[in-house]
């Protein structure tokens, strides 16, 4: 709870004073782990609570992943926006109960599909009757621990009529290390960040923490608290030029 709190008064004071609209994301469990020791939770409910207080504390919504059907109706309760991510986004039955929550839903693109295969991940949510739909991208898979970004997917993916999300941290995990923990390049960060703003991605994804080197979670591909705000001013100054044409 008290990590917690800190990004999220950290992240939504910087909101308030740049006018950057926020939603505060955070897992409640973490299912996609290397190792079976690895960190995954607290438990659910105990969770869900700590990530719904801190939007209420902060008058932020809040997203938080799902990973099976039987999930979207409970995080519901909880969050604002429901996230799919990106190893299920072709998972029909999660995007199915996802949409029938008539939450907003933030579809992560695989690491494993084209920004065009994403259509059929909206379809299914839209046929379900829920048209509040975001698409993530976070990179495709380069050779076996490495991962590259194709910035053609932010205009592919918004020909959806979506908004489009760029992550600019999980794009720059390297995943499966010997170690069973996955590497990244956070010093990418910045550059990852303003060529998603060029080509005019509609917001950005950023995982932060005071000291990302005791994060339970990503830690090696995390941005320092303290640096976000720099961060935000040098892509809200690039922002403000593109629109300015």
């Amino acid at each position: 709870e008290e990590i917690t709190f800190e990004i999220a008064r950290h992240v939504a004071i910087l909101s308030e004073k740049y006018r950057i609209p926020f939603i505060f994301k955070a897992s409640y469990r973490k299912a996609n782990r290397s190792k079976i020791d690895s960190f995954s939770g607290i438990g659910d409910l105990k969770a869900l609570r700590i990530l719904s207080d801190a939007g209420k504390q902060f008058s932020v919504p809040v997203i938080t992943d799902i990973h099976n059907p039987d999930e979207a109706a409970m995080a519901a309760e909880f969050a604002d926006v429901l996230q799919i991510p990106a190893f299920l986004c072709r998972q029909t039955d999660l995007l199915i109960a996802a949409a029938k929550t008539d939450k907003w839903i933030n579809i992560k693109k695989g690491q494993f599909l084209s920004g065009e295969s994403m259509k059929f991940a909206v379809d299914k949510v839209r046929d379900s009757g829920n048209e509040n739909i975001m698409l993530t991208d976070r990179g495709n898979m380069y050779g076996y621990q490495d991962l590259i970004v194709d910035f053609r997917n932010i205009p592919i993916m918004q020909k959806n009529r979506v908004p489009v999300i760029m992550d600019i941290t999980h794009s720059l995990q390297q995943p499966n290390q010997e170690q069973g923990v996955s590497g990244g390049r956070p010093e990418m960060i910045e550059t990852i960040g303003k060529a998603a703003i060029s080509v005019g991605a509609d917001g950005i994804f950023i995982e932060t923490h005071p000291d990302p080197s005791v994060a339970k979670s990503d830690g090696a591909n995390m941005l320092k608290l303290d640096g976000l705000e720099g961060l935000l001013i040098r892509l809200l100054a690039l922002r403000n030029t593109i629109n300015s044409f």
